[in-house]
């Protein structure tokens, strides 16, 4: 008989929570004993999910009570900084749970392990508090990395986001009458997740993100100047080495579609194309800001956390 275990979402009402719900939901050693949201306080999970069939309902719990639920794994889907008082509150009274942060407020912790899992696999050694990326950050690093060792320059991303990226609580960023027709810059220098970015692959990167009216996924066009010549086929055969065995990542010939990925639970990385001279060549990657931006990413770590198969419930190509 296979081990079950115990998760609870802390912030549940958000896009992300509702994908969250659906992961767990099909998991087969995974069962929902916790959500926590203050807005939707005792109305029932089934209500707000058509992937959940229990008869759980939403509570609103504060840290000590969040830490009294004795639950294997806690995922915390709240704003920027407001994981904290959870953290605290676990540490203290619950330090073998698993914790998964999906703000940014540990990513800059190295007490807590950094989890993109196909990059940083091989510095997970059991860790029990674990920080999501980013999902800008992530299609970010995929784009790079491969040719992490042939930059002359900083990387230079222009991201392009789904209004779903800006969350529920409404604001510009959000609304759909002032996104019609229209792509939104904001925060075109020092953006959290260009100094996530730029910490964890070790050089500068620039990042000017957009927000534009598709609901979701992420478009992450990114510049990178070499620091020798080197031909189209040579750079793809680079990214197809190093992502081979991913069954999440998908090398593409042309530059992937972002109406392409949306609902997808994994990345596409395209379109190389050379400048004259070999030297410069922009890379296009594509994401579920969602999903592997956030849910997916979640669910890989909970899983690793767990001793499970890291896409154990996640639909995969084979």
């Amino acid at each position: 008989m296979s081990t079950s275990f115990t998760v609870g979402i802390v912030g549940a009402r958000g896009h992300t929570g509702a994908e969250l719900i659906r992961l767990i939901a099909a998991h087969p050693q995974l069962s929902l004993a916790f959500v926590s949201s203050r807005e939707l306080d005792g109305q029932r999970v089934a209500d707000h999910s058509d992937a959940y069939a229990g008869e759980l309902r939403y509570e609103n719990l504060d840290p000590a009570a969040v830490a009294a639920k004795g639950v294997d794994a806690v995922i915390l889907a709240l704003p920027n900084g407001k994981a904290q008082p959870y953290v605290e509150a676990l540490d203290a009274s619950a330090p073998q749970t698993v914790i998964v942060d999906l703000s940014a407020d540990y990513r800059f912790d190295p007490g807590w392990y950094y989890g993109l899992p196909e990059l940083t696999r091989d510095r997970y050694a059991g860790q029990k508090r674990i920080s999501n990326p980013g999902c800008y950050a992530t299609a970010m690093q995929l784009a790079i990395t491969p040719l992490l060792a042939e930059l002359a320059g900083p990387p230079q991303c222009f991201g392009v986001s789904g209004y779903s990226g800006a969350g529920t609580t409404p604001s510009d960023k959000n609304n759909v009458e002032l996104l019609r027709d229209n792509l939104m810059p904001y925060a075109l220098t020092d953006h959290m997740h260009e100094r996530e970015v730029s910490a964890q692959l070790g050089v500068p990167v620039e990042f000017m993100p957009h927000v534009a009216p598709h609901f979701r996924g992420i478009t992450m066009t990114v510049n990178l100047w070499l620091s020798r010549a080197m031909k189209r086929e040579e750079i793809e055969q680079r990214y197809r080495e190093r992502y081979a065995g991913e069954p999440l990542i998908e090398i593409v010939d042309e530059a992937p579609w972002v109406s392409r990925i949306a609902g997808r639970h994994g990345v596409q990385i395209g379109g190389f194309t050379m400048a004259p001279g070999g030297k410069r060549v922009v890379v296009v990657a594509t994401l579920d800001n969602l999903l592997k931006g956030a849910a997916t990413q979640a669910m890989q770590n909970l899983n690793r956390a767990l001793g499970l198969d890291e896409l154990t419930a996640i639909p995969h190509p084979a």
